[in-house]
């Protein structure tokens, strides 16, 4: 029989994922391990299953339309009814921030999309078995109190067995998260009783597993894994306590230390440890290792906390390609902050608070407006005018990038049509919209976008989608038939930040590209000397070749205005021409017939 599935129970599983092809795609998994699967569209749906019929076990996303993840499982903790039931949260969000929120309102696990069989399986199998074995415990000790004393001996083993099986993993034969917390807490509770007393918590990831997986298949990844652990667990004897806290994150706890040199030790020791390469099935594998330091300090009262800096220093020294990072509060403001934009962003919509400015494009040859691009400004009610550098990026790490995306697109659109009707603007002024990756992979967004053109009545060839080489590339085939579409309603295609990415000419050569974007770094070189022009030529030559047009972004001298004519550039924006416009200041822009 499969070890991983349970034997003889059926567990009821309830899967909650606005996406079809998560449903099925989890439903078929868990269906053919023997699970019995109900499945919910949307949060409303989940309460009312749950409702009927409380489950074993909630796969919960976080994104969905109406009720989010989070305010379901709020609800669910709140009812003492299902306040037991545990919680996996399922989604694309990956930051920490996230993974804090998810743990904060009660969910016991999160999985991150795309998903992984394996990983999926074995998480769900860890949970419901958890939840037996407790159920389990309980009901061997009130059995086994009823026993005559000639059995006590026999209830301590068995205790002692499952106690075993409860806070050890089953792969690595480390201790378990569970055990690790307890430990946790009783350092804690040193530190709190002694002011002297001292230690740090490495929250260490490993970044190689995925491409494992991936090529050489799960099982071979679980070997990897067990490798990991038991040459850890070699090297590091003098640690308080090494754990496997799922997937392939591991903690370690220092104690009786009298500042951050022996815990930075530990870290470098992990990194040598890890640095000689693993023989698996004739491959030679390497691991690579982020790990975050958080030492001890008074304001330190719950295992979570110390945990969750540990966590976020170890982000830190992923996104910025140091091999470990020590916790500082710089770090953890950070979080909050971002935290706090996502909770502001949510309501921007609603509140009113987010406008579109509009950039003017310029025909460079007869010095004419030809289109706006469509730019996104937060002005917050109490804090004022927050910068897009700050909220668009939280905007696409959360997902909400897709809401917001369609509303820019729906606000463009009427604006356009309005200036259309007051005769302002001919059918030949186009609205360029900004498609985010996200939002380009979305399984309804020619739906979307069909919606809105009907909405407004709009004619479709008003509007260009901007996009960048980047979302194009993580799913070629989906691109190309989304471009497709977008050729069949005439919709132009502005690739952008032309030359910061990929800028590979065979996808250019595959997919239906109208204009290039030269990107603002290639522009603002330019000073009107040979010497300056780099890449700007040859970007214009490959685009007139290959039947596109081309538009410099960036574009703020006169100098820099000459020399693109001279390179033969058809269109530019910049601040020589205007800053980004409210809609105000871009229809008087109109009304003046300007003329560069």
């Amino acid at each position: 029989m499969d070890q991983q599935t349970p034997a003889i129970e059926t567990y009821d599983i309830l899967i909650v994922d606005d996406q079809p092809a998560n449903l099925r795609l989890l439903s078929r998994l868990l269906t053919r391990k023997g699970y019995e699967v109900r499945q919910a569209i949307n949060g409303t749906m989940a309460l009312q299953a749950v409702q009927a019929k409380i489950p074993q076990l909630i796969m919960l996303d976080i994104m969905m339309p109406d009720l989010d993840g989070y305010e379901v499982c709020s609800l669910l903790k709140a009812n003492p009814e299902t306040a037991e039931v545990p919680v996996i949260f399922l989604s694309a969000l990956d930051d920490v921030f996230d993974k804090v929120k998810a743990f904060t309102v009660g969910a016991v696990d999160y999985i991150s999309k795309p998903f992984q069989s394996q990983e999926v399986l074995a998480r769900v199998q860890h949970h419901l078995a958890l939840q037996a074995m407790n159920q389990k415990i309980s009901e061997l000790n009130a059995e086994l109190e009823q026993q005559v004393k000639e059995r006590t001996q026999q209830l301590e083993q068995v205790n002692a067995k499952l106690t075993q099986m409860a806070f050890h993993d089953e792969l690595t034969g480390l201790p378990n998260r569970t055990l690790f917390i307890n430990r946790l807490e009783e350092a804690l509770q040193n530190a709190q009783a002694d002011s002297s007393y001292q230690f740090a918590l490495l929250y260490i990831d490993c970044d190689r597993f995925k491409v494992v997986n991936d090529s050489l298949g799960h099982s071979v990844g679980d070997q990897l894994l067990a490798a990991v652990a038991h040459r850890l667990a070699d090297a590091l004897s003098q640690v308080k306590i090494l754990a496997r806290l799922g997937g392939d994150e591991f903690a370690i706890l220092v104690t009786n230390i009298q500042d951050m040199t022996p815990a930075v030790q530990v870290a470098e020791k992990v990194i040598e440890t890890l640095s000689t390469p693993f023989k698996l099935q004739k491959y030679d594998m390497y691991v690579n290792a982020s790990i975050g330091i958080a030492l001890s300090n008074s304001s330190y009262t719950q295992p979570e906390h110390i945990l969750r800096d540990a966590d976020a220093a170890m982000y830190r020294a992923k996104k910025q390609g140091n091999r470990y990072q020590v916790f500082d509060e710089t770090i953890h403001q950070k979080a909050l902050q971002t935290f706090q934009i996502e909770t502001d962003l949510r309501k921007a919509i609603s509140l009113n608070e987010l406008k579109l400015n509009y950039q003017p494009i310029i025909d460079l040859k007869t010095g004419k407006l030809i289109g706006f691009e469509t730019l996104a400004r937060w002005i917050h009610t109490h804090r004022g005018f927050i910068s897009p550098n700050e909220f668009i990026p939280v905007a696409e790490e959360t997902g909400l990038i897709v809401p917001i995306g369609y509303w820019i697109l729906e606000e463009a659109c009427q604006q356009l049509k309005a200036w259309q009707i007051s005769g302002l603007a001919d059918e030949n002024l186009t609205v360029n919209v900004n498609l985010s990756a996200r939002q380009f992979s979305q399984v309804d967004l020619i739906e979307q976008i069909d919606q809105i053109l009907e909405k407004t009545d709009l004619n479709s060839q008003a509007l260009k989608f901007e996009i960048t080489e980047s979302a194009i590339m993580e799913n070629q085939q989906k691109a190309q038939k989304i471009l497709e579409q977008f050729r069949d309603r005439q919709i132009q295609i502005c690739l952008d930040d032309f030359g910061t990415g990929y800028s590979s000419l065979s996808y250019l050569d595959s997919f239906s590209i109208d204009t290039l974007k030269i990107d603002k770094s290639f522009t603002g070189r330019l000073d009107g000397t040979p010497e300056q022009l780099g890449l700007v030529p040859v970007i214009i030559n490959i685009a007139h070749h290959m039947g596109m047009d081309v538009v410099a972004e960036g574009v703020e001298t006169e100098a820099q205005l000459n020399q693109l004519k001279e390179l033969d550039c058809d269109f530019g924006q910049g601040y020589f021409f205007a800053k980004p416009l409210d809609v105000e200041n871009a229809t008087k822009l109109l009304e003046s017939s300007p003329q560069w």
